[in-house]
């Protein structure tokens, strides 16, 4: 179990969810984790952040497997919070060596313009400042790996107007990190620093398991509970499964931070049951 054996990672967003899976999956396989969270709700965003309790539980985990984690409460909207956190983080655990940019929000719903901006200031900006704060203290070979979505890359999907402007600026957010790979990948291959995201597709988190969420998937009825958005959640994958875990997640991001991937580089990995091949736009035939 050493595949990031002597690594420290960055991870955005790492209070609970799918950052929390990515720190106790790398925790596992020898890494020591820098961790940030806002710790705090958006008030556009329709239901509960992660809190500081949330936080501190993902240290107590982490340290339950023998490894060490620097922790801070700080937003990935505020690049100086993120540096000066990358900054104590490495100065403590003795350097830097990989970046999951994951922290993300879906304000689903809201008709306020200010929802757009606040998606794409978490899950577009927030991965940009993760990013530009990491580059100083990462070595030649490190890598780099940004949250995405497969429902981003959807279009008609959570920009569908029915979902409102935070909708809007969740897919717009997640298109531009895809985009954002693509291109740093290339600026930074003389320093053999490999640039990926990862798109899930319905994971099952705290942002899935909401109420806002579940009127999505049952447009139908007033009130929908889990229970009710469970029959609608496995519409979206072409796998018979509702949603993927995120540890299923967690296990390619550690391929991406592990240096069995030392070549791959630029790529848009999918953990979606074939969601995206399911729902993609059509191509004519010629």
């Amino acid at each position: 179990m050493s595949r990031v054996q002597g690594k420290t990672v960055f991870i955005t967003g790492v209070a609970r969810g799918q950052g929390r899976a990515h720190a106790l999956r790398l925790a596992q396989e020898g890494a020591d984790i820098i961790g940030v969270d806002l710790c705090a709700d958006i008030a556009t965003n329709g239901y509960s952040l992660a809190t500081r309790e949330d936080l501190d539980e993902t240290v107590r985990q982490v340290e339950k497997l023998g490894r060490r984690m620097f922790a801070a409460q700080a937003d990935v909207r505020e690049p100086a919070a993120l540096v000066d956190a990358v900054s104590r983080g490495a100065a403590e655990l003795g350097g830097l060596d990989a970046v999951v940019a994951n922290a993300g929000i879906c304000p689903l719903g809201s008709q306020d313009a200010q929802a757009f901006l606040d998606a794409v200031s978490v899950d577009f900006n927030g991965v940009v400042n993760a990013v530009q704060a990491a580059i100083p203290h990462l070595p030649d070979g490190a890598s780099i790996v940004a949250t995405g979505s497969v429902a981003g890359l959807l279009l008609g999907s959570t920009d569908n107007p029915a979902n409102g402007f935070g909708g809007m600026g969740y897919a717009w957010a997640k298109r531009a990190v895809a985009s954002f790979v693509h291109d740093l990948a290339v600026a930074l291959a003389p320093r053999r620093i490999r640039v990926n995201a990862v798109h899930p597709s319905n994971c099952n988190t705290d942002m899935l398991n909401s109420d806002v969420m579940y009127r999505v998937f049952r447009p139908d009825l007033e009130q929908p509970t889990r229970e009710d958005a469970l029959l609608a959640f496995p519409a979206m994958q072409a796998m018979p499964v509702g949603f993927v875990e995120p540890e299923d997640v967690a296990d390619m991001v550690l391929f991406l931070v592990s240096d069995e991937s030392r070549y791959v580089t630029g790529m848009q990995m999918r953990v979606d049951a074939g969601s995206y091949v399911k729902n993609r736009p059509q191509q004519p035939a010629f």
